[in-house]
Protein backbone atom coordinates (compact mmCIF):
# COMPACT_ATOMS: atom_id res chain seq x y z
CA UNK A 1 0.00 0.00 0.00
CA UNK A 2 2.47 2.74 0.61
CA UNK A 3 5.82 3.78 -1.35
CA UNK A 4 9.21 3.07 -1.02
CA UNK A 5 9.77 6.97 0.34
CA UNK A 6 7.75 5.99 3.27
CA UNK A 7 10.28 3.64 4.54
CA UNK A 8 13.06 6.18 4.73
CA UNK A 9 10.47 8.51 6.75
CA UNK A 10 12.11 8.61 10.01
CA UNK A 11 10.32 9.95 13.34
CA UNK A 12 11.43 13.41 15.22
CA UNK A 13 12.67 12.67 18.75
CA UNK A 14 12.21 16.56 19.32
CA UNK A 15 7.98 16.05 18.28
CA UNK A 16 8.25 12.53 20.36
CA UNK A 17 8.98 14.70 23.43
CA UNK A 18 6.06 16.92 22.76
CA UNK A 19 3.60 13.98 22.26
CA UNK A 20 4.50 12.77 25.75
CA UNK A 21 4.45 15.56 27.41
CA UNK A 22 3.64 19.03 28.29
CA UNK A 23 6.63 21.35 27.85
CA UNK A 24 5.25 23.51 30.15
CA UNK A 25 4.93 21.19 33.07
CA UNK A 26 8.90 20.20 32.92
CA UNK A 27 12.20 21.73 32.28
CA UNK A 28 12.49 21.57 28.55
CA UNK A 29 15.92 22.38 27.00
CA UNK A 30 14.68 20.24 23.99
CA UNK A 31 12.27 22.21 21.07
CA UNK A 32 13.21 25.45 20.05
CA UNK A 33 10.66 26.95 20.50
CA UNK A 34 11.12 30.81 21.01
CA UNK A 35 9.66 32.64 24.29
CA UNK A 36 6.10 33.69 24.23
CA UNK A 37 7.17 36.97 25.86
CA UNK A 38 8.93 37.89 22.20
CA UNK A 39 5.35 37.78 20.71
CA UNK A 40 3.75 41.51 20.52
CA UNK A 41 0.55 40.17 21.34
CA UNK A 42 -0.82 43.94 20.81
CA UNK A 43 0.93 44.99 17.81
CA UNK A 44 -0.02 41.97 16.66
CA UNK A 45 -3.61 42.82 17.70
CA UNK A 46 -3.47 46.17 15.96
CA UNK A 47 -1.89 44.91 12.54
CA UNK A 48 -4.29 42.50 11.88
CA UNK A 49 -7.07 44.73 12.39
CA UNK A 50 -5.28 47.42 9.82
CA UNK A 51 -4.63 44.29 7.56
CA UNK A 52 -8.56 43.70 7.55
CA UNK A 53 -9.54 47.39 7.10
CA UNK A 54 -6.93 47.90 3.93
CA UNK A 55 -7.05 44.69 2.37
CA UNK A 56 -10.67 43.21 3.01
CA UNK A 57 -11.51 39.98 1.79
CA UNK A 58 -8.36 39.51 -0.49
CA UNK A 59 -6.82 39.35 2.46
CA UNK A 60 -9.00 35.82 3.00
CA UNK A 61 -8.25 35.13 -0.73
CA UNK A 62 -6.43 32.22 -2.17
CA UNK A 63 -3.19 33.91 -3.19
CA UNK A 64 -0.34 34.37 -5.70
CA UNK A 65 2.27 31.02 -5.61
CA UNK A 66 5.05 33.08 -5.26
CA UNK A 67 3.78 34.98 -2.42
CA UNK A 68 2.01 38.49 -2.02
CA UNK A 69 3.90 41.23 -3.42
CA UNK A 70 3.90 43.50 -0.68
CA UNK A 71 5.86 40.83 1.44
CA UNK A 72 8.24 39.98 -1.64
CA UNK A 73 8.77 43.34 -1.46
CA UNK A 74 9.25 44.01 1.83
CA UNK A 75 11.33 41.25 2.15
CA UNK A 76 13.61 42.43 -0.92
CA UNK A 77 14.24 45.15 0.58
CA UNK A 78 15.49 43.95 3.83
CA UNK A 79 17.49 41.27 2.02
CA UNK A 80 19.06 44.20 -0.77
CA UNK A 81 17.69 42.15 -3.80
CA UNK A 82 15.58 42.46 -6.61
CA UNK A 83 12.02 41.19 -6.39
CA UNK A 84 12.27 38.31 -8.80
CA UNK A 85 14.88 36.57 -6.60
CA UNK A 86 12.29 36.13 -3.63
CA UNK A 87 9.82 33.25 -3.06
CA UNK A 88 7.92 32.96 0.04
CA UNK A 89 7.43 29.55 1.91
CA UNK A 90 5.35 28.26 4.15
CA UNK A 91 7.85 27.69 7.09
CA UNK A 92 11.46 27.42 6.07
CA UNK A 93 11.11 23.82 6.88
CA UNK A 94 9.21 23.99 3.33
CA UNK A 95 12.13 25.99 1.99
CA UNK A 96 14.20 22.87 3.14
CA UNK A 97 12.21 19.99 1.34
CA UNK A 98 11.30 22.39 -2.05
CA UNK A 99 15.09 22.69 -2.86
CA UNK A 100 15.50 18.83 -2.37
CA UNK A 101 12.47 17.50 -3.93
CA UNK A 102 13.37 19.83 -6.95
CA UNK A 103 17.34 19.17 -6.90
CA UNK A 104 17.75 15.45 -5.24
CA UNK A 105 17.32 12.03 -7.10
CA UNK A 106 17.46 8.98 -5.41
CA UNK A 107 21.42 8.24 -4.39
CA UNK A 108 22.38 11.83 -4.96
CA UNK A 109 25.05 13.47 -2.45
CA UNK A 110 24.16 16.14 -0.35
CA UNK A 111 27.08 17.22 2.06
CA UNK A 112 25.99 18.92 5.30
CA UNK A 113 27.79 19.44 8.55
CA UNK A 114 28.07 16.87 11.23
CA UNK A 115 26.10 17.38 13.09
CA UNK A 116 23.05 19.02 11.19
CA UNK A 117 19.81 20.35 11.92
CA UNK A 118 17.43 17.26 12.15
CA UNK A 119 14.59 18.75 10.10
CA UNK A 120 16.99 18.76 7.43
CA UNK A 121 18.23 15.18 7.67
CA UNK A 122 14.57 14.40 7.92
CA UNK A 123 14.01 15.61 4.44
CA UNK A 124 17.06 14.20 2.93
CA UNK A 125 16.27 10.63 3.57
CA UNK A 126 12.78 11.09 2.64
CA UNK A 127 13.79 11.92 -1.19
CA UNK A 128 16.75 8.89 -0.66
CA UNK A 129 19.94 11.44 -0.72
CA UNK A 130 23.11 10.34 -0.28
CA UNK A 131 23.75 12.20 2.92
CA UNK A 132 27.19 12.98 4.13
CA UNK A 133 28.04 14.84 7.43
CA UNK A 134 31.48 16.83 7.42
CA UNK A 135 33.32 17.70 11.23
CA UNK A 136 33.63 20.91 11.84
CA UNK A 137 38.02 21.43 11.77
CA UNK A 138 39.59 23.28 14.54
CA UNK A 139 41.75 25.01 12.02
CA UNK A 140 41.04 27.06 8.59
CA UNK A 141 43.60 24.66 6.85
CA UNK A 142 41.98 21.46 7.89
CA UNK A 143 38.57 22.63 7.53
CA UNK A 144 39.22 23.25 4.21
CA UNK A 145 41.18 19.99 3.43
CA UNK A 146 38.06 18.29 5.27
CA UNK A 147 35.44 19.32 2.77
CA UNK A 148 37.77 18.60 -0.53
CA UNK A 149 38.00 15.08 0.60
CA UNK A 150 34.48 14.86 0.87
CA UNK A 151 33.91 16.07 -2.62
CA UNK A 152 37.06 14.33 -3.78
CA UNK A 153 35.55 11.02 -2.64
CA UNK A 154 31.82 11.75 -4.17
CA UNK A 155 33.24 12.11 -6.97
CA UNK A 156 35.57 9.19 -7.24
CA UNK A 157 32.65 7.34 -6.89
CA UNK A 158 31.18 8.77 -9.76
CA UNK A 159 28.35 10.18 -7.53
CA UNK A 160 26.77 13.42 -8.24
CA UNK A 161 26.79 16.43 -5.41
CA UNK A 162 23.82 18.38 -5.92
CA UNK A 163 24.23 21.02 -2.86
CA UNK A 164 26.14 21.53 0.27
CA UNK A 165 23.47 22.16 3.14
CA UNK A 166 24.57 24.62 5.96
CA UNK A 167 23.61 26.62 8.84
CA UNK A 168 26.61 29.14 8.99
CA UNK A 169 25.04 31.34 11.74
CA UNK A 170 24.35 29.75 15.16
CA UNK A 171 24.04 26.47 14.12
CA UNK A 172 21.38 24.15 15.40
CA UNK A 173 22.19 21.69 16.88
CA UNK A 174 26.04 22.83 17.63
CA UNK A 175 25.50 26.96 18.17
CA UNK A 176 28.79 28.03 16.28
CA UNK A 177 28.91 29.84 13.25
CA UNK A 178 31.22 30.18 10.13
CA UNK A 179 34.19 32.45 9.51
CA UNK A 180 34.54 34.40 6.28
CA UNK A 181 36.86 32.46 5.43
CA UNK A 182 35.35 29.31 5.60
CA UNK A 183 32.45 30.77 3.94
CA UNK A 184 34.32 31.81 1.05
CA UNK A 185 36.17 28.11 1.13
CA UNK A 186 32.95 26.57 0.58
CA UNK A 187 31.55 29.19 -2.08
CA UNK A 188 34.74 28.48 -4.02
CA UNK A 189 34.39 24.87 -3.78
CA UNK A 190 31.05 24.41 -5.09
CA UNK A 191 31.66 27.15 -7.71
CA UNK A 192 34.63 24.69 -8.77
CA UNK A 193 32.84 21.27 -8.52
CA UNK A 194 29.33 22.69 -10.29
CA UNK A 195 27.14 22.29 -6.76
CA UNK A 196 24.70 24.54 -5.39
CA UNK A 197 24.79 25.94 -1.75
CA UNK A 198 21.62 25.54 0.45
CA UNK A 199 22.55 28.22 3.10
CA UNK A 200 19.78 28.01 5.58
CA UNK A 201 19.65 31.02 8.13
CA UNK A 202 16.37 31.23 10.23
CA UNK A 203 18.89 32.07 13.37
CA UNK A 204 21.01 34.94 11.68
CA UNK A 205 19.34 38.24 13.06
CA UNK A 206 19.21 36.77 16.85
CA UNK A 207 23.31 37.57 17.15
CA UNK A 208 23.83 38.66 21.00
CA UNK A 209 27.68 39.30 20.65
CA UNK A 210 30.89 39.61 17.77
CA UNK A 211 30.08 41.14 14.46
CA UNK A 212 27.43 39.76 11.45
CA UNK A 213 29.45 37.88 9.13
CA UNK A 214 28.11 37.91 5.80
CA UNK A 215 25.91 35.75 4.03
CA UNK A 216 27.16 33.43 1.43
CA UNK A 217 24.43 34.31 -0.60
CA UNK A 218 25.88 37.79 -0.50
CA UNK A 219 29.21 36.04 -2.04
CA UNK A 220 27.83 34.28 -4.98
CA UNK A 221 23.86 34.91 -5.81
CA UNK A 222 23.55 32.31 -8.30
CA UNK A 223 25.56 29.43 -6.58
CA UNK A 224 23.23 29.86 -3.16
CA UNK A 225 20.37 29.44 -2.30
CA UNK A 226 19.15 31.26 1.08
CA UNK A 227 16.26 30.36 3.29
CA UNK A 228 14.71 32.89 5.61
CA UNK A 229 12.20 32.48 8.46
CA UNK A 230 9.80 35.04 10.46
CA UNK A 231 9.54 31.86 13.01
CA UNK A 232 12.24 32.62 15.31
CA UNK A 233 12.27 36.71 14.49
CA UNK A 234 8.00 37.07 14.86
CA UNK A 235 6.15 34.27 15.12
CA UNK A 236 6.20 30.55 14.71
CA UNK A 237 2.61 29.83 14.18
CA UNK A 238 2.52 32.19 11.18
CA UNK A 239 4.44 29.76 9.44
CA UNK A 240 6.36 31.59 7.06
CA UNK A 241 9.95 31.84 5.47
CA UNK A 242 11.42 32.92 2.14
CA UNK A 243 13.89 32.01 -0.47
CA UNK A 244 16.33 33.95 -2.32
CA UNK A 245 17.64 32.60 -5.29
CA UNK A 246 18.78 33.15 -8.75
CA UNK A 247 15.31 33.28 -10.66
CA UNK A 248 15.43 30.37 -12.76
CA UNK A 249 15.89 27.97 -9.56
CA UNK A 250 12.72 29.72 -8.31
CA UNK A 251 10.54 28.75 -11.43
CA UNK A 252 11.13 25.26 -10.37
CA UNK A 253 10.44 26.10 -6.84
CA UNK A 254 7.30 27.69 -8.18
CA UNK A 255 5.66 25.44 -10.16
CA UNK A 256 6.80 22.53 -7.43
CA UNK A 257 5.09 24.75 -4.84
CA UNK A 258 1.99 24.52 -7.08
CA UNK A 259 1.44 20.78 -6.43
CA UNK A 260 2.19 21.61 -2.71
CA UNK A 261 0.02 24.29 -1.42
CA UNK A 262 -0.67 26.17 -4.16
CA UNK A 263 0.31 29.74 -2.21
CA UNK A 264 1.86 30.36 1.75
CA UNK A 265 -0.69 31.57 4.07
CA UNK A 266 -2.46 34.44 2.28
CA UNK A 267 -3.72 36.56 5.77
CA UNK A 268 -0.47 35.85 7.82
CA UNK A 269 1.83 37.25 4.57
CA UNK A 270 -0.22 40.55 4.78
CA UNK A 271 0.27 40.67 8.54
CA UNK A 272 4.16 40.46 8.31
CA UNK A 273 4.48 42.70 5.49
CA UNK A 274 2.70 45.40 7.60
CA UNK A 275 4.83 44.65 10.89
CA UNK A 276 8.16 44.07 8.72
CA UNK A 277 7.38 47.55 6.91
CA UNK A 278 6.11 49.72 9.74
CA UNK A 279 9.54 49.18 11.74
CA UNK A 280 7.37 47.20 14.15
CA UNK A 281 9.58 43.93 13.32
CA UNK A 282 12.84 45.37 14.20
CA UNK A 283 11.26 47.42 17.40
CA UNK A 284 10.66 43.57 18.89
CA UNK A 285 13.89 41.92 17.67
CA UNK A 286 15.83 44.44 19.87
CA UNK A 287 13.49 43.18 23.03
CA UNK A 288 14.20 39.62 21.87
CA UNK A 289 17.80 39.91 21.54
CA UNK A 290 18.02 41.78 25.03
CA UNK A 291 15.72 38.52 26.36
CA UNK A 292 17.98 35.71 24.92
CA UNK A 293 20.77 37.46 25.32
CA UNK A 294 19.96 37.59 28.79
CA UNK A 295 19.20 33.79 29.07
CA UNK A 296 22.09 32.94 27.23
CA UNK A 297 24.21 34.24 29.29
CA UNK A 298 22.63 32.71 32.43
CA UNK A 299 22.50 29.38 31.02
CA UNK A 300 26.27 29.93 30.22
CA UNK A 301 27.07 30.49 33.94
CA UNK A 302 25.32 27.93 35.23
CA UNK A 303 27.09 25.12 33.28
CA UNK A 304 30.39 26.68 34.55
CA UNK A 305 28.78 26.50 38.04
CA UNK A 306 27.36 23.20 38.13
CA UNK A 307 28.39 20.50 35.58
CA UNK A 308 30.61 17.61 36.46
CA UNK A 309 34.61 17.78 35.61
CA UNK A 310 34.57 15.91 31.67
CA UNK A 311 31.71 17.70 30.58
CA UNK A 312 32.09 20.81 27.99
CA UNK A 313 29.98 23.12 25.93
CA UNK A 314 29.99 25.47 23.24
CA UNK A 315 29.72 29.31 23.50
CA UNK A 316 27.34 30.21 21.04
CA UNK A 317 27.61 34.02 19.75
CA UNK A 318 23.73 33.97 19.12
CA UNK A 319 20.63 31.73 18.03
CA UNK A 320 18.60 29.20 20.57
CA UNK A 321 21.04 26.44 21.25
CA UNK A 322 24.48 25.31 22.63
CA UNK A 323 26.07 21.60 22.75
CA UNK A 324 26.95 19.70 25.26
CA UNK A 325 29.77 16.88 25.21
CA UNK A 326 30.48 14.48 27.93
CA UNK A 327 32.88 11.95 28.14
CA UNK A 328 33.70 9.21 25.62
CA UNK A 329 31.12 6.40 26.35
CA UNK A 330 28.61 8.42 27.66
CA UNK A 331 25.07 7.59 25.94
CA UNK A 332 22.77 10.29 25.54
CA UNK A 333 19.97 8.63 24.37
CA UNK A 334 20.22 5.98 26.85
CA UNK A 335 20.55 8.83 29.47
CA UNK A 336 17.27 10.42 28.27
CA UNK A 337 14.75 8.23 30.62
CA UNK A 338 16.88 8.90 33.24
CA UNK A 339 16.94 12.97 32.80
CA UNK A 340 12.91 12.81 31.94
CA UNK A 341 12.20 10.93 34.82
CA UNK A 342 13.31 14.07 36.40
CA UNK A 343 11.25 16.57 34.33
CA UNK A 344 14.34 17.18 32.57
CA UNK A 345 14.52 17.22 28.85
CA UNK A 346 16.78 17.52 26.46
CA UNK A 347 17.50 16.46 22.58
CA UNK A 348 20.40 13.30 22.10
CA UNK A 349 22.99 14.48 19.95
CA UNK A 350 23.25 11.21 17.75
CA UNK A 351 19.91 12.43 16.27
CA UNK A 352 21.77 15.10 14.60
CA UNK A 353 24.48 13.29 13.66
CA UNK A 354 24.08 11.87 9.69
CA UNK A 355 26.65 8.79 10.61
CA UNK A 356 24.76 8.40 14.01
CA UNK A 357 27.75 9.24 16.04
CA UNK A 358 27.60 11.83 19.06
CA UNK A 359 26.06 9.59 21.46
CA UNK A 360 28.17 11.61 24.22
CA UNK A 361 26.54 15.08 23.11
CA UNK A 362 23.49 16.85 23.99
CA UNK A 363 21.32 19.96 22.20
CA UNK A 364 20.22 22.18 25.01
CA UNK A 365 17.83 25.71 23.77
CA UNK A 366 17.91 28.23 26.14
CA UNK A 367 14.98 30.50 24.89
CA UNK A 368 12.13 28.90 25.87
CA UNK A 369 11.76 28.05 29.25
CA UNK A 370 12.09 31.42 32.18
CA UNK A 371 14.94 31.69 34.27
CA UNK A 372 13.52 30.11 37.01
CA UNK A 373 13.28 27.03 35.44
CA UNK A 374 16.66 27.36 33.47
CA UNK A 375 17.96 27.30 36.84
CA UNK A 376 16.22 24.76 38.13
CA UNK A 377 16.57 22.52 35.11
CA UNK A 378 19.92 22.83 35.04
CA UNK A 379 21.25 22.03 38.84
CA UNK A 380 18.97 18.55 38.53
CA UNK A 381 20.56 18.02 35.07
CA UNK A 382 24.04 18.85 36.64
CA UNK A 383 23.51 16.42 39.37
CA UNK A 384 21.99 13.43 37.58
CA UNK A 385 25.27 13.59 34.87
CA UNK A 386 27.89 13.71 37.91
CA UNK A 387 26.30 10.25 38.86
CA UNK A 388 26.30 8.91 35.47
CA UNK A 389 29.91 10.09 35.31
CA UNK A 390 30.97 8.49 37.96
CA UNK A 391 29.35 5.11 37.87
CA UNK A 392 30.93 4.85 34.06
CA UNK A 393 34.33 5.83 36.30
CA UNK A 394 34.08 2.56 38.48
Amino acid sequence: MFSEDTGNFFRSPVREIFKKVDLNSIYSFAGGYPSAETFPLEDIRQTMSEVITKWGGNAFQYGATQGVTCLREAVARRCNVSIDRVQITSSSQQGIDVCTRILVDPGDVILTSNPSYLGALQSFCSYRADIRGIRHASTIESFRASYEEAVANAESEGKKIKFLYMIPDFQNPSGETLSLEEREILVELAQNHGFLIIEDSPYRELRYEGEHVPTMYSLAPDTVIHLGSFSKIFAPGFRLGWILANPEILDKIYVCKQSLDLCPPVFDQYVAAEFLSSGKLDANLVKTIALYKSKRDLLLSLLQEYMPKGVTWTHPEGGLFLFLTMPEGFDSVKFYDKALGAEVAYVAGSFFHPDGSGLNTMRMNFSFMSPQKIETGVKILAGLLAEEINEMSK
